[in-house]
């Protein structure tokens, strides 16, 4: 048993289920825990201090993950009911990195000596300092996000963790099997290209086919047109829409072959980025299959994941915020929770999740 897990205890002893459904629902769209002891009183006339209220979301957050980890929280759909138009059951799967801020170990260490310091001022004696725990080597971790949703957007499962790509990899294949991933009769990746993600992917083999989310290549095309032909150019423009084109109706050959074009005819910065672009797409030129996508009716944008590290990430990357990674973790795993639409299912059973 952990201290979260002894101070839950004793937390569900003095404040209400409902009343920490409450608070927790409240910090979602608070700007600080502060805020949120404010917004309480105000709604509930419930006086709660800001302190106990961030020990309180951080272990409901930390029971949420349990749950989910036991497999006790269940999405409350399956691919079987991920029917589309064509009749076929269709899921989706991306994930992504999302960088978050830590308290480093430096800040910690100089947190603690101004405490030291206060309480030496005061002339009070005070209770010694509880073992310091150790901070962050940099001032941004990333953390990973998982995702699977249908076609329409009615049906969505997300995940956290603050683990590497392996960690990602095997929270993949959790949720594919929550979801039942392997029964639908297509499934589908969108993914930003990184290669951890696809390497990850073609591991645990929980997908058929692998695409290339076209906002990213577009960024990259247009990248190098800007650094070809220069910022406001009408010739460069005019390339940049040809290659989406093509690469969107005709296939990677067809655009393969117009950058390779553009490539000759350049020198000095423009060739180094135009090099760089044939390098992007052709490690990725597996995944360039825009014209068999649009052709059977698939997405060929990742914008549901991109939209999950938005909300997810909301409530931790507020100014000046800093967190310490199992911390940070616990509120995405509430704000997971919400955008999985698990959060009635959860509360209904919160008091058995828990402990």
């Amino acid at each position: 048993m952990t201290p979260t897990d002894a101070w839950l205890d004793e937390a569900e002893a003095t404040i209400s289920q409902g009343a920490r459904e409450l608070i927790c629902r409240l910090n979602q769209s608070s700007a600080s825990f502060r805020k949120t002891a404010d917004n309480l009183k105000r709604a509930a006339q419930l006086e709660c201090n800001a302190e106990t209220i961030r020990q309180l979301v951080e272990a409901e957050g930390k029971a949420v993950l349990r749950s989910a980890q036991r497999g006790d929280l269940q999405p409350n759909w399956s691919a079987a009911d991920c029917v589309t138009n064509t009749g076929k059951t269709r899921v989706y799967a991306s994930c992504d990195g999302v960088k978050v801020p830590m308290v480093t170990d430096d800040e910690k260490k100089t947190r603690r000596k101004r405490v030291r310091e206060k309480r030496r001022r005061s002339g009070r004696k005070c209770k010694p300092l509880g073992r310091a725990m150790r901070g962050a080597d940099n001032a941004w971790k990333e953390f990973r996000l998982v995702a699977h949703y249908d076609e329409a957007g009615r049906h969505c499962h997300v995940s956290v963790t603050r683990g590497n790509h392996e960690a990602a990899g095997r929270l993949m294949a959790r949720d594919a099997s929550k979801v039942g991933l392997m029964a639908a009769d297509e499934r589908i990746a969108n993914v930003d290209g990184a290669p951890w993600i696809r390497n990850q992917l073609e591991l645990h083999g929980t997908v058929d086919h692998i695409g290339l989310d076209f906002y990213h290549l577009s960024e990259h095309i247009h990248t190098a047109r800007r650094k070809r032909f220069g910022e406001d150019s009408s010739e460069g423009s005019a390339w940049a829409t040809r290659m989406l084109h093509g690469v969107k109706h005709e296939g990677y050959s067809s655009a393969w072959q117009m950058a390779v074009d553009c490539q000759c005819t350049s020198s000095g910065p423009g060739r180094v980025e135009m090099d760089r672009l044939l390098g992007y797409m052709s490690e990725r030129r597996e995944m360039i299959r825009y014209p068999e996508f649009l052709e059977r009716g698939w997405q060929i944008g990742s914008g549901p994941i991109e939209a999950q590290c938005k909300t997810t990430t909301m409530r931790v990357k507020g100014s000046g915020m800093r967190w310490d990674g199992p911390n940070a973790e616990a509120i995405m795993a509430l704000a997971c929770l919400e955008n999985s639409r698990l959060w009635e299912t959860y509360w209904l059973t919160a008091d058995q999740t828990t402990n």
